[in-house]
């Protein structure tokens, strides 16, 4: 077989391969990641084609018991809100996140969580000393007789600790430190990653072990690695949280075992990580009075609602380009809501300095919360505050209508157990006439368009040009 080695190119970040150097990936975009690698190009082989032995016969699909597949709770409630039930025996969990958002204190706490269950518990640590863990282990309570630890960087140690211990759930932090001796390139690089991955993954295949790996970040906020990794693994988990806070959330971005679309909420502390289970007080303040340019919106987490309160703060401006400044909202829709304030409503905000911020780090990407930042940008531009106890949800267009949300009804039964009286909604009957009604309590105002909002809450009250009559 004759063989021949030419040069090529391989992206250290996903693993894209190229004939010649480039500065940016050509898959995950990434500059600088492009590197020389030497490959051997070999004769084509033949592909077996005849039969070889099954590892078990193939059965009805009725037939195949789910009882060793079955949910075991890890302890943590809100994790196992993500996961869709607990952890499944055998799975293969990848979490990753920011460095500094709390990963390793999240996976000690749910090893010794799961520990306290009676069930073996291995934590193997790459990034950090076997004392450095034992350290935080006891300021978060997190020591118990069925927890393992071992601080390993090679694979086939890990191996042995594994044959060895025996565990039902395994914690590999982080899977970029890992090496496998008999894979080429160094601890970190694309295939050390598919080796240490594929190894781990048929470890938890074969002997029923939920395994949670680790895995870094990229600038973006991408998994890094190759991208083979989150399609190997049954759960990918993003753990987010903004550094200036205490507040984290762990969102599911793929799961074969639940849905995709719950969050759970932490708290991260100085004696360790613990569930949050009603976020909301962390995002809206209690005003004792009314204050001009606040409004409480109704944000979907999942399937989770949760309130977070907007404020904005309208001023004259000195300068020949007024100012706009978001925090925790998007530039573009806020843009968009000035424009259809100016138009529709008649507030001129063209000379106006615009700030506008969420409570507490809450990030609002979603149209539903549309009608509450436009309710605080009023009402901070006409000093008029809106009553006490209001909540706004609802998409405005760019013709100032009032559009529908999804999940209207667990918004605003959120809301009223929270005990907020009054509610700005889109129209909900399909006559499209604008309503009130009573839901839980509290007070739903029905409106079309914007300025029928506004009115409603009393932030405007002047009259809208008509054409004129032309009989």
């Amino acid at each position: 077989m004759s063989k021949s080695a030419r040069p090529s190119y391989q992206c250290s970040e996903c693993g894209w391969t190229s004939a010649k150097w480039v500065g940016r990936c050509g898959e995950c975009q990434a500059w600088g990641s492009v590197a020389e690698a030497l490959t051997v190009r070999t004769a084509p082989r033949l592909v077996r084609t005849e039969a070889g032995p099954v590892s078990s016969a193939a059965v009805p699909i009725a037939q195949v018991s789910v009882e060793s597949s079955a949910f075991r709770s890890s302890g943590v409630p809100e994790l196992d809100r993500v996961l869709g039930g607990g952890l499944v025996p055998g799975a293969a969990i990848l979490l990753a996140g920011e460095p500094g958002v709390g990963k390793s204190t999240l996976l000690l706490e749910v090893a010794a969580q799961t520990s306290r269950y009676q069930r073996r518990t291995l934590y193997v640590t790459g990034e950090e000393s076997a004392s450095q863990v034992r350290l935080r282990a006891d300021r978060t309570g997190g020591v118990h007789n069925e927890l393992y630890l071992a601080a390993e960087t090679d694979l086939g140690a890990i191996l042995t600790h594994v044959e060895q211990v025996r565990p039902e759930v395994l914690v590999v932090d982080s899977i970029q430190t890992i090496g496998a001796p008999n894979a080429d390139g160094v601890p970190g690089g694309v295939t050390q990653v598919k080796e240490v991955a594929a190894a781990l993954i048929r470890v938890a295949k074969t002997r029923d072990i939920t395994t949670i790996i680790v895995g870094h970040v990229t600038k973006d906020g991408s998994i890094a690695g190759p991208r083979v990794l989150e399609h190997v693994v049954d759960v990918v988990l993003h753990f987010e949280g903004d550094r200036n806070s205490r507040f984290r959330m762990v969102r599911a971005m793929k799961n074969r075992f639940g849905p995709v679309d719950e969050v759970g909420c932490f708290d991260l502390g100085s004696d360790g990580i613990t569930a949050v289970t009603d976020p909301t007080g962390l995002f809206v303040e209690n005003h004792l009075a009314r204050v001009p340019g606040t409004c409480v919106a109704v944000a979907m987490e999942g399937r989770r609602p949760m309130l977070a309160e907007v404020q904005a703060l309208v001023t004259p401006s000195a300068l020949e380009r007024p100012r706009r400044t978001t925090s925790g909202l998007e530039s573009a829709r806020v843009a968009m809501i000035l424009a259809v304030l100016q138009q529709h409503c008649r507030i001129q905000l063209a000379s106006k300095d615009v700030f506008a911020s969420t409570v507490g780090g809450a990030r609002l990407a979603e149209p539903a919360s549309d009608l509450a930042v436009a309710i605080a940008l009023a009402s901070s531009a006409s000093g008029a505050a809106p009553p006490q106890g209001v909540v706004a949800l609802g998409e405005i267009s760019l013709a100032g209508e009032i559009r529908k949300v999804r999940d209207l009804p667990q918004r605003l039964a959120e809301a009223a157990r929270l005990g907020f009286r009054v509610a700005v909604a889109p129209v909900g009957d399909r006559s499209g006439q604008p309503q009130r009604r009573t839901v839980d309590g509290m007070t739903v105002l029905e409106v079309a368009d914007i300025r029928g909002g506004l009115i409603a809450l009393g932030l405007t009250g002047s009259p809208r040009p008509t054409a004129p009559d032309t009989d």
